[in-house]
Parts: structure tokens; sequence; C-alpha cells
């Protein structure tokens, strides 16, 4: 898939334990996609993505972690470190990816996708997408906005609908 895919439907990647993940199961739902880093300033806000999970997923969000070793080496561990972690620190539930590139000459086509829609490069970790039922992206919404911030709440309630 390129970044001309014409909605998050079109990609398949790899789960952090290895299997395929597609992409395509996640139609009618709406998705939070998250670049993640275990040595980050940002990290405690696994915790919110966690509770923003519980508190929607059962009307139909999902929060997709990506982890990510582009910014600062604060990413460096194996997936399944990163799965340790995230599952013992935060009690993880939500689905995780495997490690992969979110920028530069390596970076996996959803990321294309995903920045070529909303706001170019992804600049740090913790950015978040969020992309409707039917695949497109509604929003973007850089790392200083908690889980629990008033405008991403808002943007889930109105993708819910």
């Amino acid at each position: 898939m390129t970044a001309f895919a014409a909605s998050l439907h079109d990609f398949s990647m790899n789960d952090i334990d290895g299997k395929p993940f597609a992409m395509k199961n996640l139609h009618g739902k709406a998705v939070l996609v998250v670049n993640v880093a275990s040595k980050c300033g940002y990290t405690p806000q696994y915790a919110g993505l966690e509770s923003l999970y519980q508190k929607y997923k059962d009307r139909g969000l999902v929060i997709v972690g990506v982890p990510a070793n582009n910014f600062g080496g604060q990413e460096p561990g194996t997936n399944e470190e990163i799965k340790t972690f995230c599952s013992r620190k935060y009690s993880v539930t939500f689905p995780m990816l495997s490690k992969v590139s979110v920028k530069g000459a390596d970076m996996v086509p959803l990321y294309g996708f995903l920045t070529s829609a909303k706001g170019g490069d992804v600049k740090w970790n913790f950015t978040k997408f969020l992309v409707g039922k039917d695949g497109q992206v509604l929003g973007r919404f850089e790392p200083a906005v908690a889980p629990d911030a008033p405008e991403l709440a808002a943007a889930i309630e109105s993708a819910l609908k």
C-alpha cells in the first residue's frame, strides 16, 4: 500500500506479537492511532490512553499503539520488552503493533497515509490521529494534547455518532 491508499482499512501491519493485524477489521469503528515510546516524557499518557479505551471501547473506539524509535531513541526495546513494559506498568489492553518507523525514508505506508491527510510529518512521540468509522482521518492531536483533553473527547464523541 502507498500513502495514496483510500482509507485506513487498506493497511495491514503486524501486531506486537508479530501476527498480522488487518486494519480492515476496524471498519465501522473510530480509531485513535498513536505513535508511542516507553522512555519519553509523554510515556505516562499510556495510562490516559488505557482509560480512554476503557471508557469508549464498548461504543466503538479502538486505540492502536504504534511503537516507534524515531525520536531521541526513546523506544529502544524489542517488541517483547515493549509489550511487557506496557502491560506491567500501565495495564495496556488496547491493540499494540510491532515497532516501526513513523518518519523518514523508512516510514511505514500507514504513516504516509496518516501524515499526508493531516499535518505532515510526525514531530514527536504520542501524536494522535483520529480516524472515522469509514477509515478517513478526522483529526490530529499533537503530543501535548493529553488523552483526557476536552478537545480530544469531543472529537471522539463526534466520531462515534
